[in-house]
């Protein structure tokens, strides 16, 4: 049955944007939707909701949100010209790869779950030769429900308990570790750029697995293991039951190549990782916009 709202799709390069919400005088990527809409003639007030937040520089693959288009406009148009005629009005730095119908009720944000990749490679004093087993461990010491007030911006108005329901080393094909795959039902403001560095702190040697669990068991207890930059994370996916389910499952890595030792190659090679992460992101896109 045809509605008039709908569940777009969507991915964008971070470094194009000052984050996603929308602030005066900036380029944002709720400004760049809601300046396409505004052209089409598709805006009203509260009519765009976005699943998800995302700071500046972080990379997005898949973003949903929901647009409640001008009554009667679906009965004329369908899911595919939505998107063709939305990516005629966004910057190039953005892409709407699938539209669909969805009910009245459906709120985008309520998603089932969400999974980032971040490349902890990128952070910049991060060994060449990343000791899997003690990564691993700290990968499995995230999952399950803990309060992670030691790995959040504080915020009186959310609670710090979450779950995580998968965090997995992400590998090249050759079983060097590239970072790693974490999913949850939602997550906190800068909580996957604190694990991040809060693992490359253990693989350096800066920290330990035992520095770890007293961060995660021993909230009231102020621990900082740092923040990661925000290049290095990618939104990769969300799960929702109105949109259908799809692969969250991290990409062929066989194009990121390996970190030099060598610390001036090293800051060339950081350039490299951005242009490859970049390059993966449109592999990604071309592929999903060929299956609508």
């Amino acid at each position: 049955m045809a509605s008039d709202l709908v569940m777009v799709a969507f991915g964008y390069h971070g470094e194009a944007f000052h984050g996603s919400q929308i602030q005066p005088d900036v380029k944002t990527v709720q400004g760049a939707l809601i300046q396409a809409l505004r052209r089409l003639t598709w805006w009203s007030e509260d009519c765009l909701e976005m699943a998800s937040r995302t700071d500046a520089g972080v990379d997005v693959r898949m973003n949903l949100a929901t647009i409640r288009l001008p009554a009667g406009l679906t009965s004329t148009l369908d899911p595919s010209i939505i998107s063709q005629t939305l990516n005629d009005h966004t910057p190039e730095d953005m892409v709407v790869w699938r539209t669909a119908f969805v009910p009245q009720a459906t709120c985008c944000r309520f998603a089932e779950s969400r999974t980032y990749l971040y490349r902890t490679e990128m952070i910049p004093d991060c060994p060449s030769d990343v000791d899997i087993e003690k990564f691993t461990k700290a990968c499995a010491m995230v999952e399950g429900e803990h309060d992670f007030s030691n790995f959040c911006r504080p915020d009186v108005k959310r609670s710090p308990i979450r779950t995580i329901s998968s965090c997995q080393p992400w590998l090249s094909s050759d079983g060097r570790v590239i970072g790693f795959s974490i999913t949850g039902e939602s997550f906190l403001w800068n909580q996957i750029r604190r694990i991040a560095s809060a693992f490359n702190r253990i693989v350096t040697g800066d920290s330990t697995l035992d520095d770890f669990r007293e961060a995660l068991d021993q909230p009231e207890k102020r621990i900082d293991l740092g923040r990661a930059p925000a290049d290095g994370l990618v939104l990769w996916s969300i799960q929702h039951s109105a949109f259908g389910t799809h692969s969250s499952a991290p990409p062929d890595a066989s194009g990121s190549t390996s970190p030099p030792d060598n610390r001036r190659a090293r800051i060339r090679w950081l350039s490299l990782t951005r242009l490859e992460n970049s390059a993966m992101l449109e592999r990604e896109w071309v592929n999903l916009l060929n299956r609508t």
